[in-house]
């Protein structure tokens, strides 16, 4: 199994270069302009200051910027960094939101995609833009301003079944999530019907999962302040984007966040209705807003993460590995980053 980590802190490149040393396989930027560094500018410093590891966007939001663009970013990032990067794409749920728009619809998307693939590959695609197309390809190539010759890999970011499907018939490999993109076997599952439906083959797919870890000192308990704070704000992540998705599908909340649901809508609605919208995603992945602390339970860790000592987060990983899994990232409150890094490395990687 690969192991990657997350960042896209502009002045924070050393956290990569230090992660490459410690044998982690790749690095996902984020691509969400209201709250982070710009993922462009990142990569192309973590290119030149990284020897080994993989670089890519995790994820690239194709609301936010034309199809041609996004193709000529990633090929720009790899005339740095040749033969290793990647470009992890999605729909955008928080980059959108923040904005207070929705992420792109399942067939916007797939066309996106298959612009993007076939620029990528060096060939000439079809474009439409404001209702016009043409056909565009990269030109001057001889110059060397981006470089398509160094395969890009294309993992789609999959978290329901039709999207999954679309990493079958479009990707190089599909990102997901645990528990919100099913289990590894179901959106495998769909995952192969995109590729029957495409007549194509998944050899050397790519299946990489972002997860939540929590790796217990002896003796210590789901409620003691270092695993709250540790894992709170990914538990809450999640909870944040089912709020958009309950709202929007009429769907009932999933089972594993039922426990919390009534209270937590309570206090969100107690919010400034005409900021609720970045209220929801204000600390995403970065923190554990104080006032949100309370909604992570031993029963919310318990339902959202792989938690254990090494050795048992050891087995549940190798069993992800037997179910398909090829890799997995976690994202770390930035002030802990480098010791939680640091103690993965050693008390979990090393063993497997």
């Amino acid at each position: 199994m690969d192991f990657g980590i997350s960042s896209c802190k502009i002045d924070e490149i050393g956290y990569i270069a230090h992660a490459e040393n410690l044998g982690y396989h790749f690095c996902w930027v984020a691509d969400t302009q209201m709250i982070r560094s710009n993922p462009w500018a990142v990569l192309a410093l973590a290119a030149q200051q990284t020897r080994s590891i993989r670089l890519g966007t995790g994820l690239a939001v194709g609301g936010l910027r034309l199809a041609p663009v996004t193709a000529n970013g990633i090929a720009t990032i790899n005339r740095l960094a040749p033969g290793r990067t990647f470009l992890g794409i999605g729909t955008g749920n928080t980059a959108m939101r923040m904005l207070g728009q929705k992420p792109m619809r399942v067939q916007a998307f797939a066309e996106y995609i298959r612009v993007v693939r076939g620029l990528l590959r060096g060939e000439e695609v079809d474009y439409t833009l404001n209702g016009v197309t043409h056909p565009i390809r990269f030109q001057m190539r001889q110059f060397h301003y981006v470089d398509v010759e160094h395969h890009i890999p294309i993992y789609v970011g999959g978290f329901g079944p039709r999207a999954q499907a679309l990493a079958g018939e479009l990707g190089d490999g599909l990102i997901t999530g645990l528990p919100r993109g099913g289990s590894i076997p179901q959106a495998l599952a769909n995952v192969r019907q995109g590729a029957e439906r495409a007549e194509r083959s998944l050899d050397h797919f790519y299946t990489t999962a972002l997860v939540n870890l929590v790796m217990l000192e002896p003796g210590e308990s789901l409620t003691s302040e270092r695993v709250i704070n540790e894992c709170g704000a990914a538990i809450m992540a999640n909870v944040h984007y089912l709020v958009d998705w309950v709202k929007e599908t009429g769907n009932e909340p999933p089972d594993y966040v039922k426990p919390i649901w009534k209270d937590y809508m309570a206090f969100h609605h107690s919010r400034d209705a005409a900021r609720r919208h970045q209220q929801l995603h204000e600390s995403h992945y970065s923190y554990l807003d104080p006032e949100e602390a309370r909604f992570v339970t031993p029963e919310m860790i318990k339902a959202f993460c792989i938690v254990g000592q090494p050795e048992e987060i050891v087995e549940q990983l190798r069993e992800l590995e037997r179910q398909g899994l090829n890799a997995i990232n976690f994202s770390i409150p930035v002030e802990q980053q480098y010791r939680v890094t640091e103690d993965f490395a050693r008390r979990v990687m090393s063993r497997m």
